[in-house]
């Protein structure tokens, strides 16, 4: 009865969000620049993540850290997701920089088949970090681009829902986005 409960609250914050295939089309080392990391107030389950990007017209799925990896523990709560600058996809259907997220700010966690709940902010730290800028095309042929970390643990999310580590990006792959 508590699950029920529970996925039934859940779904009175859901909002649906339309996922489409971006082909990459390049991937760019830029050197330094402030990364905004987002620890949430709930643990984020395989292929969930934030929508992020340069634009708020084309978004990347970023992936959650609960991946085991040789170089960190799996923080399931949180998400390196990208430069300050960068749009970050809340509730409502609206965006904001991630360089100005708060505690108790909302945000809106989406899963690989578009369907959303709302999380919150817990603690947004900016550190200084290697970046990149990974180019990507959508079936309509536009482009679009976000700045990450230039780590392995940094991931997308491909279509079949799997973390694909910006490490490993190459021209052709594809990940999930929101234009």
């Amino acid at each position: 009865v508590i699950t029920k409960i529970v996925r039934y609250v859940k779904s009175l914050d859901s909002e649906a969000c339309q996922m489409s295939v971006l082909e990459i089309k390049a991937i760019k080392n830029i050197g330094i620049g402030d990364r905004v990391c987002v620890d949430t107030c709930n643990n984020i389950n395989l292929s969930e993540g934030l929508l992020v990007g340069n634009s708020s017209q084309g978004m990347f799925l970023v992936h959650a850290e609960n991946i085991e990896n040789p170089y960190v523990a799996p923080r399931p709560f949180r998400i390196n997701a990208g430069a300050v600058h960068s749009y970050v996809r809340v509730p409502g259907g609206k965006t904001r920089y991630l360089g100005e997220l708060k505690t108790g700010d909302p945000v809106l966690i989406v899963t690989k088949d578009g369907g959303t709940y709302t999380s919150y902010v817990g603690r947004s730290k900016i550190e200084k970090r290697p970046m990149l800028v990974v180019y990507a095309t959508d079936s309509d042929g536009s482009e679009h681009s976000v700045i990450l970390q230039n780590a392995e643990t940094i991931r997308l999310t491909a279509p079949d829902g799997t973390a694909v580590s910006v490490a490993a990006l190459k021209p052709g792959d594809r990940v999930l986005g929101y234009r």
